[in-house]
């Protein structure tokens, strides 16, 4: 498993880790899942207060090597006192000392973002955490949080990026790109809709593509957007065999011509006839 530098950290982290949204009612599963996607490399679990499997995750990593744990609180949260707690909550359902990445879930402009980003400071102070993040957070919102901020940076934002789904290539992907920003790609492979019908002739050229690299459409649509210097994928998987299929999408490269030829598709869709 390739591994890209946190945002200005220095710490590596890899390339394609493990998202857990929607990772609920077969525990048994899941633990085995993310136990085996760790020991394929894929150290990185992303979970989060909303998600309700903070204690699954928690079982999932304890006795092993530690993994680079992500959580996040969510946005009725935000105030001073509340995000210290729900800091504590988590850490308690996760069964760690210290949260790697803790992030922002969603803004929330009800709550100043000068008193959320004070807690969330106290909380690297405090050990309780190590680096801070956001998610779902669109350009004007990242740089009023970064303004308000006096001892830590934000090091990544979370946000929806596919293939299919490319709204931060506007001004999220270039910015984070300048300023060393790591971009967490949730929901890299649209949610499936990738394999809808409507869909047919981008998934022949990925098909085609990936043939001579022997990689299925899957791996290459992940490997198309962990090309991309700050990015990195966080697909959800729950079967040993997803979880192969996903690691399977790191450790190679698209050539210049194959990268050209999506993007090149890309652009005369998004044309229309």
């Amino acid at each position: 498993m390739e591994r890209k530098k946190l945002g200005n950290t220095g710490v590596l982290i890899p390339e394609v880790g493990i998202g857990t949204w929607k990772m609920v009612g077969n525990e048994k599963n899941d633990i085995e899942a993310l136990r085996y996607g760790m020991s394929k490399g894929m150290n990185l679990i992303d979970t989060a207060e909303m998600y309700g499997n903070e204690d699954m995750v928690g079982d999932a990593i304890h006795g092993q090597e530690r993994p680079f744990i992500a959580t996040k609180v969510s946005p009725n949260n935000f105030r001073y006192d509340d995000v210290i707690k729900a800091c504590d909550r988590s850490l308690s359902k996760l069964r760690v000392k210290q949260i790697d990445l803790y992030q922002l879930h969603w803004p929330n402009h009800s709550i100043h973002i000068k008193e959320t980003m004070q807690a969330m400071e106290q909380l690297v102070k405090d050990g309780k955490i190590k680096y801070i993040g956001v998610s779902n957070f669109n350009l004007k919102e990242l740089k009023e949080a970064q303004s308000v901020m006096k001892s830590s940076d934000i090091v990544s934002n979370q946000v929806e990026y596919s293939i299919l789904v490319r709204d931060v290539e506007k001004d999220m992907l270039d910015y984070c790109t300048k300023n060393k920003i790591t971009l967490i790609a949730y929901s890299p492979l649209a949610r499936g809709a990738l394999f809808e019908k409507k869909y047919g002739k981008l998934l022949e050229l990925l098909d085609n593509i990936g043939k001579k690299h022997s990689k299925t459409a899957s791996q290459v649509a992940l490997n198309w957007l962990i090309d991309k210097e700050p990015v990195i994928a966080i697909p959800k998987a729950s079967s040993k065999r997803h979880i192969d299929q996903n690691a399977g999408a790191s450790g190679w490269k698209l050539d210049t011509k194959e990268l050209s030829a999506i993007e090149d598709f890309l652009l005369e869709w998004a044309e229309g006839p």
